[in-house]
């Protein structure tokens, strides 16, 4: 990799990617992207920044000349809950801005590595452990666009040649940004108001097992993927990866751990549940593990203590 264009900069993973990669190739060698700049975004006025609507192809490619990229990490989507609300934009957004993306692979010869997600599989799924192959029949329209995503990579690849590679996510939890309207929000969001109020009203229900990662993981997925051997790589799309599967009430208890004095109470999202109770309890990472190398760093304990300590470090200098 040498000049990389990261579209949805501004989200939850593109703001601690961006400055991740800046740090690991130099700033010169990023291009971060977005619909629109934020003067108070380390994102937009640490580095190269562009207006990019990746529904717009012609503006894509002339990015992508002016800065001569040859890999493009496209992160700009719609997530599952407010896809929920809005699936016509979601559709146009997920789909077209991937179609438009990979098209420019194709005529410029790039490296595409796109993220999909748990919420490509669906409730006939196997729950645990969840296969790296397997039934997928997603209940949501960012599920089924996660799962035609995977499809259309594959397919470039053994249409057109194009070096596509991701990797499926569960849930992200980063003391970066806060997240965008997705079903594992709360994990996040949890940690927020843990440090500054000591209570969180939760929106997923007691014993909803999720897959999560916490965000330097995330990143290390990214980077070690892109740099992988081709040659070894059986799936290139969509490797299952994970580092730890809790429910609220663990995470309250680890919370509880650094924090004795926080509390929670429960107001569940019938349609944030609905997607959740969908999803894998657990993933096998197996394919991950073997064709790259993937293992990942934390885990829940860890996890925790490190999110508490970097709020705290924010809230302080505030």
């Amino acid at each position: 990799m040498k000049k990389i264009l990261i579209t949805g900069a501004m989200g939850q993973i593109g703001t601690a990617l961006t400055q991740h990669l800046r740090e690991s190739y130099g700033t010169d060698n990023i291009i971060a992207s977005g619909l629109h700049m934020r003067m108070n975004s380390t994102v937009c006025t640490d580095g190269i920044f562009e207006i990019v609507d990746v529904t717009n192809e012609d503006q894509l490619a002339k990015i992508a000349a002016k800065h001569r990229v040859d890999t493009v990490i496209h992160l700009a989507a719609i997530l599952s809950a407010i896809g929920e609300e809005k699936p016509q934009l979601l559709w146009n957004i997920n789909m077209n801005g991937l179609y438009n993306v990979l098209e420019l692979a194709r005529d410029l010869n790039l490296t595409v590595f796109t993220p999909s997600s748990i919420a490509a599989f669906g409730a006939n799924t196997p729950q645990n452990n969840t296969p790296q192959d397997t039934v997928q029949r997603p209940s949501t329209i960012y599920g089924v666009s996660k799962v035609a995503g995977e499809l259309l990579c594959d397919y470039y690849f053994s249409r057109y040649g194009v070096d596509t590679r991701g990797v499926r996510y569960p849930g992200l939890i980063s003391s970066e940004a806060l997240p965008g309207g997705g079903t594992t929000d709360y994990a996040v969001h949890i940690f927020h108001q843990a440090i500054k109020t000591g209570h969180f009203t939760c929106n997923i229900g007691a014993g909803t097992f999720m897959d999560m990662m916490y965000m330097p993981d995330a990143l290390r997925a990214i980077v070690e993927l892109l740099e992988a051997d081709p040659s070894k790589l059986i799936h290139r799309n969509a490797f299952n990866v994970t580092s730890m599967s809790f429910d609220p009430e663990g995470l309250k208890a680890a919370i509880q751990k650094e924090l004795p004095e926080f509390t929670m109470d429960y107001d569940v999202d019938p349609v944030k549940q609905k997607i959740a109770d969908s999803w894998p309890n657990s993933l096998d990472d197996s394919a991950a593990r073997s064709e790259w190398g993937w293992s990942p760093t934390y885990d829940l304990e860890k996890m925790v203590k490190d999110m508490i300590i970097k709020l705290k470090e924010k809230n302080d200098d505030r």
